[in-house]
């Protein structure tokens, strides 16, 4: 969904829309009331975060999970597969199943370590732990109350912060951000803090930080023409990776999260890159819902969640790898 520019401020409209951000936080303590969580026999990370629309949650569960298989780890990712076909709990199997069938995220992940989609996460769990995996970590979640993290982490970007700070349909919010605060046991700040989130935090919680950084296969797009489009939850921030690259973007498409392309689509996007002497590029996530006949004429922008402040991280992965 593309975000509404009063989320981000304060104004009359997210006024008159907090009748139904009250009723929607009524919901979620009902819901939260009348649901038994389910407890994992193993270590399970639950990597969500506070806002509606991408913080950078997926490239953190990679980026956790290549640091647990570092050490050693037999680790599991477990997903609602978002916009997939399958209820699961399903084993992800890249040679059988497409987006559409379990989500472009679950895809994604699936390249990284084995994993299960499901929309009932307890099941999911349970499938995992009889998968002989040793640790679980859950890409979102966070307000999910049927199952009960080990540790959460909290992902926030620095740029949009928790914009006006109030909850859905008024602001971005899933729920108060001091319910969202008081649940993590860290937080991870990606990006520059534009923000001051660090103020919003205090010294309640772990800060870890981290940058999304593109690959070096992307860097050699520096200088070249490239006609550019997205379907994620802030697609301006390709744009700006593109910008942070060097590339020079003669055009910028911009789509629906989660969006199933259409080949007339990509066809047009393919023609008008040609026309234009341009590079067609997209992100990773995009690249997953791209049809097979089209995918030699795209050129995928890889981004990875490169850590800062070693300490910190050496902190929260030693409380992981205490379980």
């Amino acid at each position: 969904m593309v975000s509404p520019k009063f989320w981000q401020t304060a104004g009359w409209l997210a006024l008159a829309l907090l009748p139904i951000s009250w009723l929607w936080r009524l919901v979620t303590c009902i819901r939260k009331a009348i649901t038994k969580p389910y407890r994992s026999s193993l270590p399970l990370i639950c990597v969500g975060n506070a806002i509606v629309g991408g913080a950078g949650k997926t490239p953190t569960v990679l980026a956790i999970a290549s640091k647990l298989i570092a050490h050693g780890k037999r680790v599991g990712l477990l997903s609602r597969g978002y916009g997939g076909r399958h209820a699961g709990p399903i084993h992800v199997d890249l040679a059988v199943h497409t987006f559409a069938d379990v989500g472009d995220e679950s895809i994604l992940l699936t390249a990284r370590a084995p994993t299960v989609v499901a929309r009932c996460l307890p099941d999911g769990a349970r499938l995992l732990e009889d998968s002989g995996c040793d640790v679980i970590i859950m890409d979102d979640g966070l307000q999910n109350p049927s199952v009960i993290p080990t540790i959460s982490l909290l992902v926030v970007d620095g740029v949009i912060g928790i914009g006006n700070g109030q909850v859905i349909p008024s602001g971005p919010l899933r729920e108060p951000w001091k319910d969202s605060l008081q649940k993590s046991h860290a937080v991870l700040l990606i990006g520059e803090d534009r923000r001051e989130i660090k103020s919003l935090i205090g010294d309640k919680r772990l800060v870890l930080l981290g940058m999304l950084e593109p690959s070096l296969a992307a860097l050699s797009l520096r200088n070249c023409r490239v006609l550019a489009f997205a379907g994620i939850g802030r697609p301006y921030k390709f744009h700006e990776t593109l910008i942070k690259i060097g590339a020079k973007v003669i055009g910028f498409r911009s789509f629906a999260d989660h969006h199933p392309y259409r080949l007339s689509e990509l066809n047009k996007l393919v023609e008008e890159a040609v026309f234009e002497d341009a590079i067609l590029v997209t992100t990773a996530k995009d690249a997953t819902r791209l049809p097979v006949e089209i995918r030699a004429s795209v050129t995928v922008v890889e981004v990875s969640l490169v850590w800062g402040d070693p300490t910190a991280l050496s902190i929260f992965l030693d409380r992981i790898l205490s379980f």
